[in-house]
């Protein structure tokens, strides 16, 4: 957009403004090619493109979208979150050192304590809600990268992400930060000093639940950023043209399906706090959550959408409690338009420090009285069962 300050709101609606050059179309085209002309030269500096396992003209609007919505220089889409969260760990070395969070997205956790370890790589797992823990487990000169996610899949904790941004750095490490909940409507990490920002993109940016991807941006154009667009191109973990146009399509209502989430998220915890049969309501944006100062501080805008509650009468009440939802939907996955529940421990299986009791909800765009009633009905019926 020419030479003028719009919000980032603005800049997603309108996908930076970009207007297909020769058709003057307002939605950008799919680019399905897998391979490009050389020049008469045997080059290809007319294009600058080579094959599409390294990039296509698809991509280029989501990842200067995302870019500039995180406000960082450059980024990258990937096939999935999982494979764009695993190539920050192995642009790294055998030998390295890493301190990760022991309540974090379970597949990933999983990787490193299973390929990564087996790879390489030291990993240590640590109470990232607590700066304490994390300063202890950091070593300088050997710690390569520490990686936080905030809030935490499922129990919604907050890590300081400024205050480990100075850790790492004073010990040489880099610092990556699993934004998927809160996305750049509500935090940009790399303003607090993160190096790093990464999302599964399947969730919240693309807000259909009709893709797999996964996105990661940078602070800096450097030899670490020059590895992971390597590994990008070499292991194939490209997304594919359409979903790459799917993910745009899908961020140009970030914005207002964030905001809209964020409100009735609030307005569920704010309820059930009070409601019989449940023992704990866990979300951010409670006064009374032990992450909520640190929230506060880095959440701008609300608290996200996602928040757990856990039942009273242990797992089988959680379990029947689920089994008894109409509006909401039991399955895998958070932050589409619509809203999901799921008994998250069951889900992760052996090994999960997911309580038992835990009901994970992701909040959609549905009206938020109609949720909580949904809710309310199925809780009284799994108690009354």
């Amino acid at each position: 957009m020419k030479n003028v300050q719009f919000s980032a709101a603005s800049l997603a609606a309108q996908a930076m403004g970009w207007i297909d050059p020769v058709t003057k179309a307002v939605v950008p085209p799919i680019h399905m090619a897998s391979t490009y002309l050389r020049d008469e030269d045997n080059t290809y500096s007319s294009s600058g493109r080579v094959y599409a396992r390294a990039d296509n003209p698809t991509f280029d609007q989501a990842e200067a979208t995302l870019a500039a919505l995180e406000g960082g220089p450059k980024a990258l889409i990937f096939s999935s979150g999982m494979s764009a969260a695993s190539a920050c760990f192995l642009a790294l070395s055998p030998g390295d050192h890493v301190v990760v969070p022991k309540i974090m997205y379970w597949a990933l956790r999983n990787w490193l304590a299973t390929f990564a370890t087996h790879w390489g790589l030291k990993v240590d797992f640590v109470d990232a809600e607590s700066n304490d823990a994390i300063a202890a487990a950091v070593q300088p000169g050997r710690t390569k990268l520490v990686w936080l996610e905030t809030p935490a899949n499922p129990t919604w904790g907050v890590s300081d992400i400024a205050a480990v941004a100075e850790m790492a750095h004073k010990a040489g490490a880099l610092l990556g930060v699993d934004s998927t909940v809160a996305t750049p409507v509500l935090t940009r990490p790399l303003e607090l000093g993160a190096d790093i920002v990464m999302h599964s993109a399947t969730k919240y940016l693309n807000g259909h639940s009709d893709i797999i991807a996964g996105a990661l941006v940078t602070a800096r154009e450097d030899a670490y950023w020059t590895r992971l667009r390597t590994i990008r191109a070499q292991l194939g973990t490209i997304l594919g043209q359409t979903e790459a146009w799917l993910l745009m399509r899908g961020m140009r209502t970030l914005f207002p399906r964030v905001q809209w989430a964020c409100r009735s998220a609030q307005s569920l915890a704010e309820r059930f706090a009070a409601h019989p049969m449940i023992a704990e309501v866990l979300y951010p944006g409670l006064p009374s959550f032990a992450g909520h100062a640190a929230a506060a501080r880095q959440m701008k805008g609300g608290f996200g959408g996602m928040l757990s509650v856990r039942v009273k009468g242990g797992e089988r009440a959680a379990i029947a409690t689920a089994a008894r939802v109409g509006l909401w939907k039991r399955a895998t996955s958070l932050g589409g338009v619509e809203s999901l529940i799921e008994h998250r421990a069951s889900i992760e299986g052996s090994g999960t420090p997911c309580p038992p009791d835990l009901l994970r909800l992701s909040v959609g765009v549905e009206d938020a009285g109609d949720l909580h009633d949904d809710l309310d009905q199925a809780l009284r019926r799994a108690h009354n069962a």
